[in-house]
């Protein structure tokens, strides 16, 4: 009976009632300063993004489409950087996606003791500041590419070499978590129909985590596409639209790391710099969006 009644005491209806509405109201608030912050940096980047074609009168499809960036003769034109961006983000991601999903197959179906190994050297890698990548690619990457394909060895190619070391242990993470979420019947009913191991990784256990491997890619592409110091050591940095994967080119985040510092607030050097951020920041909502868009149609395949 004591026992009862001091349980009752501690746990009363009323103080249960005020814990409950206190971590309601500390949800409540944390959850609003995120959305706070969040559109408070949409709407500053925005606003410094199109004030290139409010207050400065920069044609927008000149902006978009022209193939000169020299903001000294007042020509902005930012194809050159988007195409950059897209090439080398994409290049990497196709070659990031197959070690990708061999390594996460290997760790999951193949020899789930190995990854005792192998997990520990890909957290290694995601543990690696950016600087440092882009110290390998400089001092290793960039001769190799000069050596071997020619050239000056800054360009696309080590920006592509760089970017798929980077990209790496994040495909990889995410498609493990993929294949392990593959319900243990599906493997059980492949066997049981004959199926060999291969058969089954192939044809079914890929097949059931395609979704969450198309999440995984996306993910890889959009840490890529925002990807700044290390690319910006390696890739040369000349606002010319690449005309093969060797000759020096630019991007989106190169351009911005290297002008941001050396405008003035509020001029058109500085707001066509903006404009960028915008372009960049409208790209990584897409491939977000693009990443809800997969991980919905993957939860209605498996429910049915």
């Amino acid at each position: 009976m004591k026992n009862q009644e001091l349980a009752k005491k501690l746990v009363s209806p009323s103080k249960n009632s005020r814990l409950e509405k206190f971590g309601k109201s500390i949800t409540l608030l944390s959850l609003s300063l995120i959305v706070f912050i969040v559109f408070m940096i949409l709407i500053f980047v925005i606003s410094k993004g199109v004030s290139t074609f409010t207050v400065n009168k920069v044609n927008v499809f000149s902006f978009l489409f022209g193939q000169t960036w020299k903001p000294s003769a007042k020509e902005y034109g930012a194809l050159p950087m988007i195409l950059g961006s897209f090439i080398v983000t994409i290049l990497s991601a196709l070659i990031a996606t197959p070690f990708a999903i061999g390594a996460a197959v290997f760790m999951t179906e193949v020899s789930p003791k190995g990854a005792r190994i192998l997990q520990p050297a890909i957290e290694l890698l995601v543990g690696i500041p950016s600087v440092v990548y882009g110290f390998i690619g400089l001092q290793v990457v960039v001769p190799f590419v000069r050596s071997i394909f020619g050239g000056t060895g800054f360009g696309i190619l080590s920006g592509i070499f760089v970017l798929f070391v980077m990209i790496l242990p994040t495909v990889t993470f995410m498609t493990t978590d993929a294949l392990r979420a593959v319900p243990r019947h599906y493997r059980e009913a492949s066997y049981a129909m004959g199926a060999t191991r291969w058969q089954t990784i192939w044809r079914v256990i890929l097949n059931a985590a395609k979704s969450g491997i198309f999440t995984a890619v996306v993910f890889g592409m959009a840490r890529a596409f925002g990807e700044a110091l290390a690319i910006q050591m390696v890739v040369g940095n000349s606002a010319v639209i690449p005309t093969s994967l060797t000759t020096p080119a630019s991007t989106l985040t190169s351009i911005l790391t290297m002008g941001i510092g050396n405008t003035v607030m509020g001029t058109v050097d500085n707001n066509v710099l903006w404009s960028l951020a915008m372009v960049l920041l409208l790209m990584s909502l897409a491939f977000n969006s693009a990443i809800k868009f997969i991980t919905r149609e993957g939860k209605r395949n498996y429910e049915r």
